[in-house]
């Protein structure tokens, strides 16, 4: 890797943390404001729908991307973020590198907070494995032109708390679950998820961290498994980024 991309490597984990802090930050001056302005009946919910909170890693994702020579005119965050689809007409992904009509990066940033985890995990889980399908078969039917193989990347922070850690039951009335699901948290569910997603091959890269509210106002995070670190995505993206130079 070039010296540049070692650097900001090297710096991953201090850059990650200020992406934390960041989330529960904004987060937090979200919350206030619903409160002064008579809405916080919408609870926590309303915190994460802001959209801001994430500018953070996306931040650190469009650092990871610069470094690795692409020119930020060809970095789209916020605006012109659509894709075409196969099974809808578009799709709004978080991050997009597209340069000279070439589909480079798509690159979802999501995250969860409690109390409720349990609908709010089957949403997230089909939201990500149907943005990829559509992706992917859009691929095949060249809506991206000739494009290469484009890096498709999904990160997901999730609260770390008590109720993300409380196994949950499964309801198996006909037939039995996958074992790994068995009194898995929904901490571990996500685990499971991010790295299934790779497995399958839905996504070329995944990463997964934790932060608990009260630790993570200072950038505190937890990565439970090596293979979903934040160091290892970005060294794919990064990697995938080189062969397209």
């Amino acid at each position: 890797m070039h010296e540049k991309q070692n650097d900001i490597l090297r710096d991953l984990i201090a850059r990650s943390g200020r992406a934390v802090a960041h989330y529960w930050k904004t987060r937090e001056g979200q919350r206030d404001k619903q409160k002064q302005t008579g809405k916080a009946d919408q609870g926590l919910r309303s915190a994460v729908t802001g959209g801001a909170h994430m500018d953070g890693f996306i931040d650190l994702f469009t650092e990871l991307i610069m470094h690795s020579g692409i020119p930020e005119q060809c970095i789209f965050r916020k605006k012109a973020v659509e894709l075409p689809g196969f099974f809808r007409p578009t799709k709004e992904w978080d991050l997009l590198v597209v340069h000279e009509d070439t589909l480079l990066v798509a690159l979802e940033a999501k995250s969860q907070v409690g109390p409720s985890f349990g609908n709010n995990f089957n949403n997230r889980t089909e939201e990500a494995m149907g943005s990829a399908l559509d992706l992917w078969t859009a691929y095949r039917e060249h809506a991206f032109l000739k494009s290469p193989q484009p890096f498709l990347g999904y990160f997901f922070m999730l609260e770390d708390c008590d109720a993300s850690n409380r196994p949950v039951k499964v309801q198996e009335p006909h037939f039995k679950v996958f074992p790994e699901f068995v009194g898995a948290s929904y901490l571990r569910r996500y685990e499971l998820f991010c790295r299934k997603l790779v497995l399958e091959r839905h996504y070329t890269s995944a990463a997964f961290i934790t932060s608990k509210a009260d630790l993570g106002i200072r950038g505190h995070f937890s990565t439970p498994a090596d293979d979903l670190s934040l160091e290892r995505f970005a060294r794919v993206l990064m990697s995938h980024l080189d062969a397209f130079r």
